[in-house]
C-alpha cells in the first residue's frame, strides 16, 4: 500500500459510495470494455453535469486512480507488472509527479529484470514522457555498456530523438565514432520522406532536408575524433549536411593539426577503464519471434526466478526448419529435426498477433508411435498486443509429455501437427479434468486452428 496525503491532505473516500447528488460523468475505456462513473464533488455548484471521456484509460487503471483521487492511497497488490506500467502512464497523465517518481523506483529497486525483459517497448515509453527521468537513465546506462541493443535494433529508426540526443550526448556511449555517425544518418534518412535511395542522386533540396531533420543531432557528433580516411569515405558525401566552417574546419585539423579552428572540439569519449568481455551481437533468426521472447523462454528453461538480462542470453537459437521455408507436414520436421535435443517450436495462428510454443529437451523421432517421457518440458502463449503477460504451461506427467508418430510433427500431449488434418492445421484442447500442462494457454473454443508459420530451433548453450 503507498499513501501520498502531502498532496491530496484529506479523505473524500466516503464520495466514492454513493453515485446519487452527483456532478460529474466520466467515461473510461473504449469500445466494448467501458464503465460510466458518476462522480461527486466536495461541494456541489448549480445544477450542471459535467462530462468527460477518457478512451485511452482503462476501467482497471481508473478504479485505481480515482481511488488516489479522493483517498490519497492506493495499492498494487494483485497487479500484473504490465498493469502497474499503465499505472505509471496514467499518474504521469494527471501529473501526479510523486507517485510517478515512486512507481519508477519501484520499477527499478523491485522489477529491473523485468524493465530488461521488456526492453524495447519501455524504452520507446520513458522518452515519450519527459517526467520518467528515472526510467531514460536506467535504459541509458545499460545501451552505453551494450549499445547494439539499440543500434543495431528494428526498432532504431522508429527511436524517439530525445532519446538518440540522450546517447549521443553521452561520453560513456562504447561505440566507435563512425559509427555513430552512420546510424545517425541511417536514422535521419527514415525520418525524412522522398529521399532517393542513392546519396548520388540526391539534388541540393534533398540534403537541405535531411539536414533540417538531423539539425538537433549533428551537434553531439565528435567529428574530431573520426580517423582522416572515414571522415573521407564517410562523412564527406554528406558534407552539405554540415555547416561549411566546420567542415573547413575538419579539412584544417587534418591538414595542420595545430593551427586554431573555430568549431567546437568535443572531448573523445571515455573508454570503460573495467573492459567489457567482447560478445557477439545477439539476434534471434526467426520471423516469429524476438529478443525479448528469447530472453523470457531462455529463463524459463532455466527455472530462474528473474529473467535473464537481455544481453546475457546463455543459448545460440539455431534454426532448423521454417514451415514456409521447408514445408508444413511431418516429413520435413522429421527429417530436419529428428533425435536432436533441446527444441524449441513457435507457430503463429493464422490472422492474429497469438504465438504460441512449446520446448522438448529430449526431442522427437519418428519411431516411438506413442506417448513418450521429457521431463522439463513446457508449453507456452508469448505475450502480444491484445496479451500483456506470456504463459508458461508446465508438464505435470513427464511420462506423457510429447506425442511421436510418423504423421505428426511437433505435438505435445494436447498440442500439435497431425498431417491427416492439413499441412497447416494445428490443434490444442484442454480438460479440467484430465490435462498433463497446467495452467492452459489459450481460450478459444475451437480445437483445431490454422497457422501463417512455424519454426523450430535447437538451443545451444553458449560458451
Amino acid at each position: 500500500m503507498l499513501t501520498f496525503y502531502d498532496k491530496l491532505s484529506q479523505d473524500f473516500t466516503k464520495l466514492l459510495e454513493s453515485e446519487y447528488n452527483y456532478d460529474t460523468i466520466i467515461e473510461v475505456g473504449e469500445q466494448p470494455d467501458t464503465q460510466l462513473f458518476k462522480k461527486l464533488a466536495n461541494t456541489i455548484k448549480g445544477n450542471n453535469i459535467f462530462n468527460i471521456k477518457l478512451p485511452n484509460i482503462s476501467v482497471k487503471t481508473f478504479n485505481i486512480v480515482i481511488k488516489y483521487i479522493y483517498g490519497g492511497v492506493f495499492s498494487l497488490e494483485n497487479l500484473e507488472t504490465s498493469d502497474i506500467l499503465d499505472l505509471l502512464i496514467t499518474f504521469n497523465e494527471f501529473k501526479f509527479s510523486e507517485s510517478v517518481d515512486s512507481l519508477q523506483t519501484f520499477f527499478i529497486e523491485d522489477n529491473a529484470s523485468w524493465l530488461r525483459l521488456n526492453f524495447s517497448h519501455i524504452y520507446q515509453i520513458s522518452f515519450q514522457n519527459e517526467n520518467f527521468k528515472a526510467l531514460q537513465q536506467f535504459y541509458n546506462e545499460i545501451i552505453i555498456k551494450h549499445p547494439n541493443l539499440v543500434f543495431d535494433s528494428d526498432d532504431f529508426t522508429i527511436l524517439q530523438e530525445n532519446a538518440l540526443i540522450s546517447l549521443l550526448k553521452h561520453d560513456k556511449l562504447q561505440l566507435d565514432e563512425s559509427v555513430i555517425w552512420d546510424k545517425v544518418i541511417l536514422w535521419g534518412k527514415a525520418q525524412t520522406p522522398n529521399l532517393p535511395s542513392n546519396y548520388e542522386q540526391w539534388n541540393d533540396e534533398n540534403f537541405k532536408s535531411l539536414k533540417i531533420t538531423l539539425k538537433n543531432c549533428l551537434p553531439h557528433i565528435r567529428y574530431f575524433q573520426i580517423p582522416a580516411d572515414e571522415v573521407l569515405d564517410k562523412i564527406r558525401p554528406y558534407k552539405k549536411i554540415l555547416e561549411e566552417n566546420l567542415w573547413d574546419d575538419i579539412m584544417a585539423k587534418f591538414a595542420t593539426p595545430n593551427r586554431p579552428i573555430t568549431s567546437t572540439i568535443l572531448l573523445p569519449r571515455k573508454k570503460l577503464t573495467t573492459q567489457l568481455p567482447p560478445r557477439k551481437s545477439i539476434s534471434i533468426p526467426s520471423s516469429i519471434i524476438n529478443l525479448e521472447h528469447a530472453v523470457e523462454i531462455s529463463s524459463w528453461i532455466d527455472r530462474r526466478s528473474t529473467t535473464y538480462d537481455i544481453t546475457e542470453i546463455p543459448y545460440e537459437f539455431k534454426l532448423l526448419l521454417r514451415g514456409s521455408r521447408d514445408g508444413f507436414y511431418a516429413k520435413p520436421f522429421h527429417k530436419l529435426c529428428n533425435n536432436i535435443p533441446g527444441l524449441i517450436v513457435v507457430i503463429k495462428v493464422e490472422n492474429s498477433n497469438e504465438i504460441l510454443g512449446g520446448y522438448n529437451p529430449l526431442g522427437w523421432n519418428s519411431t516411438n508411435d506413442g506417448y513418450s517421457k521429457a521431463p522439463g518440458s513446457f508449453i507456452f502463449s508469448l505475450k502480444n498486443e491484445n496479451m500483456k503477460e506470456s504463459i508458461l504451461s508446465r508438464v505435470n506427467d513427464q511420462l506423457d509429455a510429447i506425442y511421436d508418430s510418423k504423421k505428426h510433427g511437433p505435438c505435445f500431449y494436447n498440442f500439435g501437427h497431425y498431417d491427416p488434418n492439413g499441412p497447416k492445421k494445428w490443434y490444442y484442447y484442454y480438460y479440467n479434468n484430465k490435462n498433463n500442462y497446467q495452467p492452459p494457454i489459450r481460450c478459444a473454443v475451437d480445437y483445431y486452428f490454422s497457422i501463417d508459420d512455424y519454426e523450430v530451433f535447437q538451443l545451444c548453450k553458449n560458451v
